[in-house]
């Protein structure tokens, strides 16, 4: 909400009738490497005329680091740097090669194109390798903005209507592997752990028909094969329980050349289908029924992550490291998907685990907290 709407009073200072030449000359651009937030701010520009036509001022980073950087003796040079770049999602800006992107370093880069970048950062929200910032390669980036009074630290998520008690305890699973007991939320939040997945999608498919409870979807961590193919389904499936993957019954925006085809959960089709990191990653959900997956386990008294259990090579392979090694990091990007997942629903969450010590230490959970 803070990016959109300064991105809005920027374009609309540089469009103004009453904005001095200056303001009129400005440059500004929005990057996001998420697919389905990419689509939803080039709707909201059309809609608002920040832009006459897709991708003129929403555009992805890579698409923006090739169209403005060119390659002289080996070095990516920018001719001419644009007023502003805002970055939403920076975590996900890549930090290695891959595919279309030449470069390094992709906020290196940007550094290069504009005159300001502004971006929303947050580490625990890091899902793949080609994303993965070391411990020092963070604090550099705190330090140097720290220096320019340009670092804002956000200490409150907007996002979960429930008690401060409530996201404690989410905290508390996710980032130190402690399940205590669950706390009543004295604001309402429904928390709540089921001991079947099939129940669990019959309470959010309640939900979701609910005008009064309203968008509600099935989420579930990247462990189960999912493979692009015409036709072909592929299920999450736990006991009775099996529904396909995102995008096996609904259409992506990369699927689909309508104009204002919908994002993954607000396509209606879409509560017929599980939804990942890749399609609910920056949105909201009402409520949100998370399946944990045997990635996520419970040993010894602690929640630990298994990348052996994991279908995702991006967040299993090992990265290239800046001093040369390899190194495996998938107990934190593992760890953060699972931040990300949790932290989906405004008004309520309902957790499923196919670990069997970790179902049984949430119900202990949420018994001891009654």
């Amino acid at each position: 909400m803070l990016l959109s709407s300064l991105f809005y009073d920027l374009n609309r200072l540089r469009t103004s009738d009453f904005s001095t030449e200056e303001d009129r000359l400005l440059n500004c651009y929005l990057l996001v490497n998420h697919d389905e937030q990419h689509r939803v701010y080039d709707d909201i520009a059309l809609k608002l005329r920040v832009q006459d036509k897709r991708g003129q001022r929403v555009q992805k980073p890579t698409s923006f680091i090739n169209n403005h950087l060119e390659e002289v003796d080996g070095e990516l040079i920018c001719q001419q740097a644009v007023d502003v770049v805002l970055v939403d999602e920076g975590h996900l800006l890549l930090t290695q090669g891959k595919q279309s992107y030449r470069g390094k370093n992709q906020l290196e880069d940007l550094l290069k194109c504009a005159k300001l970048v502004i971006l929303i950062f947050d580490e625990n929200q890091i899902i793949s390798r080609a994303e993965y910032w070391e411990d020092s390669q963070i604090q550099k980036l705190i330090d140097t903005t720290t220096v320019n009074d340009n670092h804002i630290r956000l200490e409150n998520q907007m996002r979960l209507q429930s008690s401060p008690e409530t996201l404690q305890w989410i905290d508390d699973f996710v980032k130190r592997g402690e399940i205590k007991p669950i706390p009543e939320d004295n604001q309402g939040y429904d928390l709540k752990i089921f001991t079947d997945a099939q129940e669990m999608y019959e309470a959010i498919r309640d939900r979701a028909y609910d005008k009064e409870k309203g968008l509600s979807r099935m989420l579930a961590t990247y462990d189960w094969d999912w493979k692009q193919g015409k036709g072909t389904d592929w299920n999450v499936t736990v006991g009775d329980f099996s529904l396909p993957w995102n995008y096996s019954q609904t259409k992506s925006p990369s699927q689909s050349s309508a104009k204002n085809l919908k994002s993954w959960a607000e396509q209606e089709a879409s509560i017929n289908e599980v939804g990942s990191t890749y399609t609910i990653q920056g949105f909201d959900l009402n409520y949100a029924g998370v399946i944990i997956g045997p990635s996520v386990k419970y040993r010894d008294g602690r929640v630990i992550y298994d990348g052996s259990e994991s279908k995702s090579n991006q967040m299993t392979s090992r990265r290239t490291m800046s001093d040369g090694s390899k190194q495996d990091v998938s107990e934190k990007l593992l760890q953060n998907q699972l931040n990300i997942l949790l932290k989906r629903g405004v008004h309520g969450l309902y957790i499923y685990a196919v670990d069997d010590a970790l179902q049984q230490k949430l119900l202990e959970a949420q018994n001891a907290g009654q």
